[in-house]
């Protein structure tokens, strides 16, 4: 991933699951795991791989994708693959980029 974000970037603040701090992250589309949206160590890389898809390195996409996750995104959306995908497609809709 060519992007880095930091937890001083987001516009909200996340706890820290440290008990899966090492587990395997985000592994691509397709990624069938359970996401955890409340914990840092999985929304990270969740919103770098957003953002390097869409081709943006903006502090409003990312604040957007945050606004998403915490009130827009359906709480039956639970795989990584399914996250990525509805993120990726909210934020190119209310951009215009599709």
């Amino acid at each position: 991933m060519g992007l880095t974000i930091k937890p001083s970037d987001l516009k909200y603040k996340y706890p820290k699951l440290v008990t899966t701090r090492h587990d395997p992250k985000f592994q691509g589309r397709n990624d069938p795991a359970d996401f955890n949206r409340d914990d840092l160590y999985d929304i990270l890389p969740m919103f770098e791989a957003v953002m390097d898809e869409l081709g943006r390195d903006d502090e409003r996409t990312l604040h957007l994708l945050e606004d998403l996750l915490n009130t827009n995104m359906p709480r039956f959306i639970t795989s990584r693959g399914e996250v990525f995908d509805f993120l990726k497609g909210s934020v190119e809709q209310l951009l215009g980029e599709k």
